[in-house]
């Protein structure tokens, strides 16, 4: 009995009896209910980019620039590369290969979200307004909110960034915020693997 209330008091802190430390467990969690999160935008999308809401009425569908939409997918794909790099020099103890591809994955996912900027420019140029019918409201709260997780993920990777720029790099400690963040920014990625089939390829 001693023993095993021993192990319970080991259990504290950041690690948890399951092994798995607390941080880690929260992420895991938190990234779980955000899957759920943009399931219900896709659906609500989906229910409405079919519907007929009048004559002449205006689609997101119709202004789609896919050629375009690819290129700017394609740079956000490329940015969870250069995370997994960031994460493997860290493992390496390699702080300045660290604080560059840190800086390099905020920044192709800075052109990533220029790029969804950009479109929701032409499309309100064309007049695609946000109130305009209920499917252009789905299309801008689903983009507009991924945009908004891209932000969130940049400004974490900026501050890693200029953290890792202090004599000494990232702590140990701090080398799991890098671990979070990188599970952040692959969720980010992976949504939008989704959005991109479902809301631009599939018609």
């Amino acid at each position: 009995m001693a023993d095993l209330a021993h192990g319970h008091e080991e259990g504290g802190g950041h690690h948890q009896v399951t092994g798995i430390d607390s941080r880690k467990l929260g992420m895991w969690v938190f990234l779980s209910s955000e899957f759920l999160f943009f399931g219900a935008l896709i659906n609500n999308y989906l229910l409405f980019k079919g519907r007929d809401f009048g004559p002449g009425t205006l689609y997101p569908v119709e202004l789609y620039d896919i050629p375009f939409t690819s290129i700017s997918s394609f740079v956000l794909l490329m940015s969870s590369l250069t995370m997994v790099l960031a994460h493997s020099a860290l493992a390496r103890g390699d702080q300045d290969q660290t604080k560059t591809w840190l800086f390099a994955t905020a920044f192709l996912g800075t052109v990533f979200v220029s790029g969804q900027f950009f479109e929701f420019a032409e499309f309100i140029l064309h007049g695609l307004k946000l109130n305009i019918n209920p499917a252009a409201s789905a299309f801008y709260m689903l983009t507009g909110f991924h945009g908004l997780h891209v932000v969130l993920g940049i400004l974490m990777l900026l501050v890693l960034a200029f953290k890792s720029m202090r004599t000494g790099g990232l702590s140990e400690a701090e080398g799991l915020n890098v671990e979070l963040v990188g599970l952040y920014w692959h969720f980010v990625d992976i949504i939008w693997i989704v959005i991109f089939v479902l809301v631009y390829l599939i018609q």
